[in-house]
């Protein structure tokens, strides 16, 4: 891994210390604190529009210590223990779990937990973000989307700069998109399938910054709480020095609320 990448806040707890830390040498955690053991790097999202609290657990382990509600999500990456783990989404209420599945994590990769789903029929969405092939030379923002709007249509997804569109195509419930180069100012983002599920909206993207867009809500909803809707955030920054280890800011555990 070549470059160095730094998440957007650095907010950090007495147990997790490792600010820019290289993955394999770095992990404070309240069950094991040997600084050799290997890491992986996760962000938890809620978009479940009928979950108000969502815990998360990884093989029994809870993460993060704080519920997540709707539209929420852990603030930055976690460290987590590599290897296959189960992954389970809970209601933080009640403790009772919803939707869980099997993931392998890889040592010093970071990946993206999207739990979507609404009336009863749930799912953990896990990707790995690849971030280690993003080039931080190019003078380029990065850009993906997830469809979290639990519909059966596939609504058209359009991402465009000031010279050109980056992204057209429909997209499916759960579906996740790579990360794209697009160029920095302002990005014009759209879903549309012509009928209930219909947003745009205008980011603003800065040079080197990785981003994820989130297309959530339920269609018609006349809540406004639930209604489609599109927000974003950042994954972080890539270095400019090419030269450098990728590493992680490790985060509080905590519920930040999403743009």
């Amino acid at each position: 891994m070549k470059k160095l990448f730094s998440t957007q806040k650095t907010i950090l707890a007495a147990g997790a210390l490792c600010v820019m830390a290289v993955f394999a040498s770095c992990l404070k955690t309240n069950d094991n604190d040997n600084p050799d053991t290997p890491v992986a790097g996760l962000m938890a999202f809620n978009l479940s529009p009928d979950k108000s609290a969502i815990g998360i657990a990884l093989s029994g382990n809870n993460l993060p210590n704080t519920a997540l509600a709707y539209t929420n999500y852990t603030g930055g990456y976690l460290s987590i223990y590599p290897g296959t783990r189960s992954v389970e989404a809970y209601n933080a209420g009640s403790g009772t779990s919803f939707t869980a599945s099997d993931f392998t994590f890889n040592e010093g990769q970071y990946y993206s937990l999207f739990v979507v789903g609404a009336d009863s029929v749930y799912r953990n969405v896990v990707v790995n973000d690849a971030l280690d092939s993003l080039s931080p030379a190019s003078g380029k923002a990065y850009i993906r989307y997830i469809n979290a709007i639990p519909d059966s249509s596939q609504p058209l997804v359009t991402v465009s700069d000031n010279a050109s569109s980056v992204i057209s195509e429909n997209a499916a419930f759960a579906s996740v998109s790579g990360f794209v180069a697009i160029n920095p100012g302002n990005a014009n983002i759209a879903i549309n399938d012509n009928n209930s599920i219909q947003a745009t909206r205008s980011v603003a993207l800065e040079e080197r910054k990785v981003y994820t867009i989130l297309f959530a809500g339920i269609p018609g909803a006349t809540d406004t709480t639930q209604s489609v809707q599109i927000r974003y955030i950042e994954n972080g920054t890539l270095s400019a020095d090419s030269t450098a280890q990728q590493g992680v800011s490790v985060t509080a555990p905590r519920s930040e609320k999403i743009n």
